[in-house]
């Protein structure tokens, strides 16, 4: 079910730095399914698992399908410790996911059948900016919440200036 459009433009509410993480898999051999199919299952599985703790830092994420082979999760977190933490937590799924895929390639087992790639970019405050026109919530807007345009500044350059409250 698709969520229900917003009218007018709106943009991210994000406050502070936003890391962004994108992580993928490309099926390099389809004949090869006991091979990437876990691959393929475990993303999911690690969503759901961030999904019931906020508090391990996930905001959102977008699943996006690249070509038939090519699958990848646009992911944004508070931040990039609580991203580390998850990834080296022993009670979550992903270490013990990695630590299956170690053991496999150390074996030959994956060689060549399903390729993994991940890229991190941290994004300081004032070095991104969004805007969405009478959509739903979508990507960094989705993970943090929209507000009126007109509240960060009707141009980019203006959204791009908008800095958060000092804490005080």
């Amino acid at each position: 079910m698709s969520a229900k459009p917003l009218p007018g433009r709106t943009t991210a509410a994000a406050e502070g730095d936003v890391v962004v993480l994108l992580i993928g898999m490309r099926i390099n051999h389809f004949w090869a399914v006991h091979h990437w199919l876990p691959v393929l299952l475990a993303m999911p599985r690690m969503l759901r698992e961030l999904a019931r703790d906020e508090g391990r830092g996930l905001l959102g994420h977008v699943l996006l399908t690249a070509s038939p082979r090519t699958y990848y999760v646009v992911q944004y977190w508070e931040s990039k410790e609580k991203l580390y933490a998850y990834a080296a937590s022993p009670d979550m799924f992903h270490r013990r996911a990695w630590a299956m895929m170690n053991r496999k390639e150390r074996a030959g087992k994956m060689r060549g059948h399903v390729g993994l790639w991940h890229e991190t970019y941290i994004a300081p405050e004032g070095s991104y900016e969004s805007i969405y026109a009478d959509m739903p919530p979508f990507g960094l807007g989705a993970a943090t919440g929209v507000v009126p345009v007109e509240s960060r500044g009707r141009a980019a350059a203006d959204r791009f200036a908008h800095r958060s409250a000092p804490e005080g």
